[in-house]
């Protein structure tokens, strides 16, 4: 069977324009500028307006990717969001914001794998190229967060922000260097109680109890969470080397999920590369879920840090818990 190779033909991102600063936050909960900055890195992130959906941030995002791919929605095959905060529980966000585009009849479904759900997404997206069944998928990581947040409670809403960032992938020509090399995927349901939102699904539908529980809420465990982050992370990025027989130095960048600033540098310091070579949003947006990645990838090729035939390694940790690393050649 014929296989073809994945490029990224278009990428794009939108953050809101409301921002919730560590200062605004001084007056909301007992913390400080200096205590947030020094342990996550984080300064500020944006907050999508009452009224505004998940997907309407994906849409943003999604009509800039395809123009930078020189595409129109009609052109695509498949639509996939990788979202933990969609619309509604059903239709899903990916026929949404189907409608919203444009696009015509063709697949769009949604993912939920957390933080990890964008390298998850194109890896699926990508499988789908290489066997030749689609030519033109969109790829999205759309978060509306900060409504899963609890303003009182000191350890996550100091955290988390919303945002979303979009890719095309497209079928590679022969002239066109581009390539996915590998993707390496895991999850580890045995500790998936370290990071959970108990409320709005089938074992604990909304009710007044919720309400009065506060169980429409992020909990997570910390410590837990930077320790097996670190330890999963890592070992995806050794794992893609191992595969394609590359080192180190034969990647020009790399773009960790954006949780933590001090989980980035504990990740490049394992990986033995310099900061330098670590793309960081992390200050200006938070933790912005499954659109860190693709929000930090846009912003790297739009300012120039990226360019076409770079080894960029993506590697991500989230709720699940989900893991992996995707390693591609922009």
């Amino acid at each position: 069977m014929t296989q073809y190779r994945s490029r990224i033909a278009g990428t794009g991102s939108f953050l809101p324009e409301k921002r919730l600063s560590n200062h605004d936050l001084e007056k909301m909960v007992e913390t400080s500028d200096a205590w947030i900055v020094e342990r996550t890195g984080i300064r500020y992130r944006h907050l999508a307006e009452d009224g505004v959906n998940t997907s309407d941030l994906a849409l943003q995002a999604a009509r800039k990717a395809l123009d930078e791919a020189k595409l129109a929605p009609t052109d695509l095959d498949m639509i996939l969001v990788a979202t933990v905060s969609p619309d509604m529980p059903m239709p899903n966000t990916a026929c949404i914001l189907q409608h919203k585009l444009g696009a015509r009849d063709c697949m769009a479904v949604d993912i939920s794998a957390a933080c990890t759900g964008f390298v998850y997404g194109l890896t699926i997206a990508d499988q789908f190229i290489r066997t030749g069944m689609y030519k033109n998928i969109l790829v999205v990581g759309a978060e509306i967060l900060h409504r899963y947040v609890n303003y009182k409670e000191r350890e996550t809403c100091i955290l988390f922000g919303d945002a979303a960032g979009a890719a095309v992938l497209t079928r590679a020509k022969d002239n066109e260097d581009s390539k996915i090399w590998s993707s390496h995927l895991h999850a580890d349901g045995t500790i998936s109680d370290l990071f959970v939102l108990q409320a709005g699904g089938s074992a604990i539908p909304f009710s007044q109890r919720v309400l009065d529980e506060n169980l429409q809420y992020v909990k997570m465990k910390g410590r837990e969470i930077f320790k097996h982050a670190v330890r999963t992370m890592s070992n995806a990025c050794d794992e893609a080397l191992a595969h394609n027989d590359l080192k180190a130095e034969d990647v020009n960048w790399i773009i960790p999920h954006q949780a933590n600033l001090r989980i980035i540098e504990a990740v490049a310091k394992h990986f033995g590369a310099p900061m330098e070579k670590v793309v960081v949003e992390i200050a200006e947006m938070g933790n912005t879920s499954a659109a860190t990645i693709i929000v930090a990838l846009d912003k790297a090729i739009r300012d120039g840090r990226i360019q076409r035939g770079h080894n960029v390694l993506l590697t991500a940790f989230g709720a699940g818990i989900t893991s992996g690393s995707l390693l591609l050649r922009y």
